[in-house]
């Protein structure tokens, strides 16, 4: 696999697709260019993903991600093409891509995408608030 950048995401098979599962991504150094000044725009991405048959693999999701670093493009733009370009080589049960971005102006952007497969609903949420290790409960 190349170490330069690159629009290909590379994939592997989930190796439990018989159970919803999160996976979490964080790319605190999303670089890419204003398409009306040209000077550099960054952000902080954060993907969360429930794979269906393919997952991402994390080398070729870095290059992806570095290959925008000379582009010109909008934030709306940008992390929409993101999220498309993932559900394309993945198709997942559910997808949604954070995207934080620097303040620039004095204004701070958040843009917030989401991909659900045709039909997927997602297990009840587990909530483990009265939960307390052994060690808590023995004083």
């Amino acid at each position: 696999m190349s170490s330069k950048p690159s629009k290909t995401l590379e994939t592997f098979p989930n190796p439990s697709p018989q159970r919803d599962y999160l996976i979490h991504f964080q790319v605190p150094e999303f670089t890419c260019l204003c398409p009306l000044t040209g000077q550099p725009d960054f952000a902080t991405m954060t993907i969360d993903c429930v794979a269906d048959q393919r997952c991402v693999e994390l080398k070729s999701l870095k290059l992806y991600f570095w290959s925008f670093r000379d582009e010109g493009a909008f934030h709306e733009a940008v992390t929409n093409r993101i999220l498309d370009d993932l559900v394309a080589a993945i198709a997942p049960r559910y997808l949604k891509l954070t995207a934080r971005w620097y303040v620039r102006g004095g204004i701070f952007t958040n843009i917030v995408v989401e991909h659900r497969a045709p039909g997927w609903v997602p297990a009840p949420r587990v909530e483990l608030d009265s939960f307390q290790p052994e060690s808590a409960i023995r004083g």
